[in-house]
């Protein structure tokens, strides 16, 4: 039974992931904005949801190893297995505003979470601890990204991108509201599925479930931006195959742990900040891949799919 809901999940998956794209990208085209700000928000919001339902959930247990590691966990998933295997199957093209406004927030939402678990090498402290204070930092940030966003998305429509403009009322807004939905719902669904299913399938066949958690659940976990930005990409919509990403990375940080964190001050594990900084070594390499040619091909995706391997590994034989 393991196996045919494990099959059933991957094709709700693959057709989820297409009608979301689909949605989404029409979207854009009838709000007269770019692509690329509906895949770092209603696309990046949306595949994001399982990190956010995870962590938060753990948080109310008062679970935080699996709060920060979940979210830490998931970024380092989307930058090399996600955007790297996409990259190998259809090289993405990245926007130069993205090179110098996205991908730098991206950046300094990890180095704030570098700071913030750093408490026993800054202030000499015992334990590290993201306080509700720093949470509610780690939202301000939130609303100043959101606050770029409705900006970029404003200068995007005064562009007008040549574009006809589209009545609130128009039945084509509730069509592609409703293919949006539904292609968000299969694609969270399929994933519980996948994640769940292989989960039974690893444990029977006798591996250890500290072994599943770090690799069925880590990777099962980013499986919807995976989906979605395999389809965006073979659509030629790079755009929202790049901000899928870069937004779920900036929305794990400053939202979801903003939010645990405030629900219940996190209680940081020393290991983490290895990961912390891999993540951010993670995020300069795809800046500077970025800037090369203003794409990154499929070299460079093959090299960061290797560095999560490389990762895996370490992980593996540290815990």
């Amino acid at each position: 039974m393991n196996y045919v809901i494990l099959i059933a999940g991957f094709a709700l998956l693959i057709k989820g992931a297409g009608w979301f794209v689909d949605g989404a990208s029409n979207m854009a085209k009838l709000m007269r904005i770019s692509p690329l700000l509906i895949g770092l928000t209603i696309v990046a919001f949306g595949t994001s949801s399982p990190e956010a339902t995870v962590s938060i959930i753990a948080a109310v247990k008062g679970n935080a190893d699996v709060a920060i590691g979940n979210v830490v966990g998931s970024n380092v998933v989307n930058i090399t297995l996600v955007i790297g295997m996409t990259a190998v199957i259809a090289p993405l093209m990245v926007q130069n505003d993205t090179i110098r406004k996205e991908i730098p927030f991206a950046l300094l939402a990890a180095a704030a979470l570098l700071v913030l678990t750093s408490d026993t090498l800054l202030q000499n402290a015992d334990t590290s601890i993201i306080t509700r204070s720093e949470g509610l930092t780690l939202l301000l940030f939130f609303s100043v990204f959101m606050y770029y966003i409705l900006e970029a998305a404003r200068h995007s429509r005064d562009q007008s991108y040549g574009l006809p403009a589209a009545s609130s009322a128009s039945p084509r807004w509730g069509k592609q509201i409703l293919i949006t939905s539904a292609g968000l719902a299969a694609i969270i669904a399929g994933g519980e599925m996948v994640v769940r299913s292989s989960t039974e399938i690893a444990l029977s066949l006798g591996m250890s479930e500290t072994l599943t958690g770090l690799t069925i659940v880590a990777v099962g976990t980013s499986l919807p931006e995976f989906a979605t930005s395999i389809s965006a990409a073979l659509k030629k919509q790079s755009e929202i195959a790049i901000g899928n990403i870069v937004g779920s990375n900036i929305f794990n940080i400053f939202f979801v742990l903003g939010v645990s964190a405030v629900i219940m001050p996190l209680q940081v594990d020393p290991r983490i900040f290895v990961d912390v900084i891999f993540m951010i070594g993670l995020t300069v390499l795809l800046l500077f891949f970025s800037r090369t040619h203003y794409a990154v091909g499929r070299y460079e995706g093959l090299l960061l799919a290797v560095a999560y391997m490389v990762y895996l590994i370490y992980i593996i034989l540290r815990n």
